[in-house]
């Protein structure tokens, strides 16, 4: 089996299962990628580009809120958007039209960065962000719940940015939006399904802005078919379970741990 094909499927495999996980499914591919030999540019790229299937996994997973969340917007209007029943979709549209916004400043800068930098360099990197990341999810889970319920357009903006910010790979979006909104005092199940649900349009985002710029140039039409179809699969199949899972074990431990051997790992390779 030709070697880009085997790679495009342990891709799509880890981002499959990676992708719900507080850990950046982005930072840790690129880790991958970085020593299978791929470039910086094209590694970062690759694994921005495997969140469109992911983002489809999601689709299906929230089918039914997203069917309601569409029902909501055909009856929204201004003047009803702080309103109870239209907040969580004031919430998302806000949040989702900032994270554009601070997305594209920072792939901006991630496109400066990967251009200037070796692989090991940017491994190391990635590890720096790693450890920020446990940083914060450990600050997170020590803030007591006070049960907010109901999103506010604050809310949206530091998730916003939380989450444009996490196109740096290394920063887990999973863990910075549900981090952000634990800290505003929501219950971890509110957090993350507010946090998938933004997924989804981030994550088209980024893929699609990631294969207009820069061409995937390692990937075939098959390899790169191959990859969207394994993450998809493997994401729809594995999300329930993941979910379950990340509410039982300390993930930002994980993520000091993975941090701390991305450098090493990163050290060698330069």
């Amino acid at each position: 089996m030709d070697r880009s094909v085997l790679v495009a499927i342990a891709a799509g495999v880890l981002q499959g299962i990676f992708e719900w996980l507080p850990i950046s499914s982005e930072g840790n591919i690129t880790i991958v990628l970085a020593w299978l030999g791929e470039s910086p540019q094209q590694a970062v790229a690759f694994a921005l580009f495997l969140h469109l299937g992911t983002a489809l996994s999601a689709t299906a997973y929230y089918r039914h809120e997203i069917a309601t969340e569409l029902a909501t917007i055909r009856t929204w209007r201004p003047e009803v958007a702080r309103q109870e029943a239209y907040a969580k979709t004031t919430f998302l549209a806000v949040a989702t039209l900032v994270s554009g916004g601070v997305g594209l400043s920072a792939y901006l800068l991630l496109s400066e960065l990967v251009s200037a930098l070796t692989g090991g360099a940017i491994v190391i990197v990635i590890g720096v962000l790693l450890l920020l990341t446990g940083v914060f999810q450990r600050l997170s889970t020590t803030v007591e719940d006070t049960s907010q319920k109901t999103p506010t357009l604050w809310d949206a903006v530091l998730v916003g940015i939380a989450q444009g910010l996490a196109i740096l790979p290394g920063i887990s979006r999973s863990g910075s939006t549900t981090g952000v909104l634990l800290l505003r005092g929501y219950e971890a199940p509110t957090s993350f399904r507010l946090s998938f649900l933004l997924s989804i349009p981030a994550a088209l985002g980024g893929g699609f802005l990631a294969a207009f710029d820069t061409g995937l140039a390692s990937l075939t039409l098959v390899s790169g078919t191959i990859a969207l179809v394994t993450a998809a699969v493997v994401g729809y199949l594995t999300i329930d379970a993941l979910m379950r899972v990340v509410n039982r074990v300390s993930f930002w431990a994980v993520c000091l741990g993975l941090g701390g051997l991305a450098i090493l790992g990163g050290i060698l390779l330069v």
